[in-house]
């Protein structure tokens, strides 16, 4: 056995019960030490992904703790099957977190569902999450989700102020809602910088509007937005996890009001259930009856 001066012999190092014990590797050729010290060296230049632990706090094995990738890891990341269909939405530390937005710390989590004893939160991101898939098919300003309706206001060319839809227009906007839905897109959480948020909205000048606001409100000037396919949206969120969520949807009417605004406001409405909650046929006719 060679001395550990000797440049061919390596000390392997291994914990035991918080103290360091020290014992000679193996004999190593020139070229595997070589190549051990260039792959040393590319792992320095790599920065080492930095591990938060978060503890699950809800009725299901509470107290369990997941060791996660800090500003990787997603609260959908470490889920088994079972969560993945019930979850809608999480709680970080209290606070309503969509469930792919990357976790920033170490903390607590609970996750929320449709059927939770106060399924407030839950019920807001899902209407926020259809009005969202609502306005990819439109491309308008968002309403904010008020007395559980979703909605979006339009302001068209001033050539189509004498358009009014008929129920085949509706049947369009409801077939393209469906395919969203089909494809099963998850709701990505983005968090950039105002610059490149203003950059895709230019053209709209309600979003730039929302940004330079939000942005302004913090020293970072970051900015939420939220992905659908290759829709880019610009929210606070919560939404829920997919488009699949969604069961029955139905953009019902386009209601004509005069606003604040100089050209004539359109209020798209919309009807929906989710998959965990749907209704038999006849039940969801009477609330198609009932929604306009």
């Amino acid at each position: 056995m060679g001395s550990l001066s000797s440049p061919c012999v390596l000390s392997q190092i291994t914990y035991v019960d918080g103290f360091i014990a020290t014992s000679p590797a193996a004999q190593l050729s020139s070229t595997e030490l070589t190549e051990m010290r260039n792959k040393n060296r590319q792992l320095s230049l790599t920065p080492q992904t930095e591990k938060i632990e978060v503890k699950h706090v809800g009725k299901t094995d509470p107290g369990t703790v997941f060791v996660m990738n800090k500003n990787i890891s997603t609260p959908y990341s470490y889920l088994s099957e079972w969560y993945c269909k019930k979850s809608i939405l999480a709680l970080v530390d209290g606070q309503p977190w969509d469930m792919y937005k990357p976790l920033t710390k170490s903390c607590e989590i609970k996750f929320l569902t449709f059927k939770d004893h106060d399924p407030r939160e839950v019920n807001k991101a899902y209407w926020s999450s259809c009005a969202r898939m609502m306005v990819s098919l439109v491309r308008a300003p968002e309403v904010p989700v008020i007395a559980g309706a979703f909605c979006y206001d339009v302001v068209l060319d001033k050539k189509l102020n004498e358009w009014m839809p008929t129920k085949d227009n509706l049947r369009f906007f409801t077939k393209d809602a469906h395919i969203l839905i089909y494809k099963d897109l998850p709701f990505e959480t983005l968090e950039v910088e105002a610059k490149v948020a203003l950059e895709i909205v230019q053209n709209n000048k309600y979003k730039t509007d929302f940004i330079e606001e939000k942005s302004s409100q913090n020293p970072e000037r970051i900015v939420r937005l939220h992905r659908i396919g290759d829709f880019i949206d610009v929210s606070e969120g919560p939404v829920i996890p997919r488009t699949s969520i969604c069961f029955q949807y139905e953009v019902k009417a386009v209601h004509s009001f005069q606003s604040e605004q100089p050209n004539l406001l359109r209020r798209f409405q919309g009807l929906s259930l989710p998959t965990h909650l749907r209704a038999h046929y006849t039940i969801w006719n009477k609330l198609e009856t009932g929604s306009t």
